[in-house]
């Protein structure tokens, strides 16, 4: 029985291992002034380590965004690891950061978060390399300075092709339509959860901070 379950989970893809932690995914709005809204900051994670094995299976070409990425995921975890409870709630640490006057250094999780935020802002359309310049142009390019947004414009060129990318994503012999469909149910999970982090970010007054 066990084995027959370990097979089961093994054959799932990381979309599919996605749609089921986001689906786990309870945001707590306050009632009053003395709560604050709770977004689980684990599930998260989670959701972002699946995008790096997404990633690391497309290849090379896709090398700066998953150390972007990576490095983001790093130290938000780091942070969580020494305290599991006091940082289960992403807004916690918004706050411990806004408290010490170090929520928008470079170095602090409040920015990691704001950046895995951005990243993971857009959903997919007919061709990749349209999508990703669609997707900076709306996310992250108003907020980059001239040295990051030169480099933005070499990954362009690298970025795979359609098939590549749902050769990834999706299981073996799996169809487009079925694919869509998972991509689709996924989306309508992360947008929802991506607004409210957003929100939160808005009133802690990072949502207009910018690369360097």
């Amino acid at each position: 029985m066990k084995r027959k379950r370990y097979e089961m989970e093994k054959k799932k893809t990381e979309l599919q291992t996605a749609i089921e932690e986001l689906s786990l995914v309870t945001i707590t709005k306050p009632v009053d002034n003395t709560e604050t809204t709770h977004i689980p900051l684990r599930p998260l994670l989670s959701f972002c380590n699946l995008i790096i094995q997404v990633l690391d299976r497309i290849g090379p070409t896709m090398a700066v965004l998953r150390q972007d990425i990576d490095q983001n995921i790093q130290r938000l975890e780091k942070l969580y690891e020494t305290d599991h409870c006091g940082y289960s709630n992403l807004v916690e640490i918004l706050n411990k950061e806004r408290n010490e006057g170090t929520h928008k250094m470079v170095t602090s999780c409040s920015r990691a978060l704001l950046w895995l935020t951005r990243l993971l802002s857009k959903e997919m359309s007919s061709k990749m390399e349209e999508l990703v310049e669609e997707c900076y142009m709306a996310t992250l390019k108003p907020h980059h300075g001239w040295i990051a947004s030169a480099a933005f414009k070499v990954c362009l060129k690298i970025v795979p092709d359609n098939k590549t990318f749902m050769d990834a994503i999706g299981a073996r012999d799996q169809s487009y339509e079925t694919l869509r469909e998972e991509i689709d149910t996924l989306s309508s999970l992360l947008t929802p959860i991506l607004k409210e982090i957003s929100i939160v970010l808005e009133q802690y007054g990072l949502n207009r901070l910018k690369s360097m």
